[in-house]
């Protein structure tokens, strides 16, 4: 069983040539990826990879265990698609409703949850929003995503991640005379809000900087300062998870490292009692999975 395991995180890592884009897939660390290849290396007494910059390239010997693996576990893969596609037929449907933050859930989870429906074709998810506790329609949301501090009274919540704030902007506001290279370089440009600045001016703190008190931009719709940042009119304090795909494809950068821990963090809560429901407690333990796949991927990086 093992050797099928080190197999499989064989025919993963020969697919993507790296080790930390294959541990992302497999839902472990890069070390436990590493020791598995290792490992096999030293069952066959061969070579299977070599490295080439930052790639791992398959020897010969590789390529012809490769071809051999792939077929295996793509027809592995499909008897178990199979036995799947008949099990879920006699499955009964059953509905979940999800209260999401609208940035968060257009930003980050909203993508993540076509996983989590392919993976549980039983389960008919609706998806409602609110950002905070306050706004949740608990008549309606089975489980929800919140953005907060507690305690709840009445309710079970856990931690879906920290929010370690920094700063976030356009690419275009790193060019020119007034172009962002240290913390003081912010006089020169507006600072977008979502609260009252307190975000901001616990920023400035850690900064040792004095927060300019004329440029400020307050709104009370995070998705709008986003925008914001991203059109080039100002720098917001988002964090990685939120403005992961902006950062990844540019349309937001990072100035300067510094960060701050954020007022408040997200939080995966429902009714005292309802986490124990299956269909909520698969898809709390799915959620948090998720977080932890977003971490190992961004260390990988």
């Amino acid at each position: 069983m093992r050797t099928l395991h080190a197999f499989r995180v064989f025919e993963c890592v020969a697919r993507l040539g790296n080790v930390g884009a294959a541990a992302v897939e497999l839902h472990v660390t890069p070390s436990a990826v590493s020791q598995q290849i290792r490992g096999l290396q030293s069952m066959l007494g061969i070579e299977l990879f070599q490295r080439r910059g930052r790639q791992l390239v398959l020897t010969e010997s590789g390529e012809i265990l490769q071809r051999s693996v792939t077929k295996a576990v793509g027809e592995i893969s499909e008897g178990v698609r199979q036995i799947s596609a008949r099990h879920q037929q006699n499955i009964e449907q059953i509905e979940l409703t999800l209260s999401i933050s609208r940035v968060h859930g257009i930003s980050w989870l909203a993508t993540r949850l076509f996983a989590f429906m392919e993976e549980n074709r039983h389960i008919k998810l609706n998806v409602i929003t609110a950002t905070r506790l306050s706004d949740v329609v608990w008549r309606r949301a089975d489980v929800a995503v919140v953005y907060g501090t507690p305690p709840w009274p009445g309710f079970w919540w856990r931690v879906l991640h920290g929010i370690p704030m920094t700063q976030v902007c356009s690419p275009q506001l790193l060019r020119g005379p007034n172009a962002i290279r240290s913390a003081a370089d912010l006089v020169h440009h507006r600072l977008l809000h979502e609260d009252d600045g307190s975000q901001w001016r616990r920023w400035h703190l850690e900064a040792r900087v004095s927060q300019p008190e004329d440029s400020d931009v307050f709104f009370d719709d995070f998705g709008i300062v986003l925008q914001a940042a991203r059109d080039g009119y100002g720098v917001a304090l988002s964090d990685e998870i939120v403005s992961a795909r902006d950062l990844d494809d540019g349309r937001l950068v990072q100035p300067l490292r510094i960060t701050v821990p954020a007022l408040h963090n997200y939080y995966c809560i429902c009714n005292k009692g309802n986490h124990e429901r299956p269909e909520v407690a698969s898809f709390i333990e799915w959620l948090f999975d998720q977080v932890t796949i977003e971490k190992s991927h961004r260390k990988a990086q």
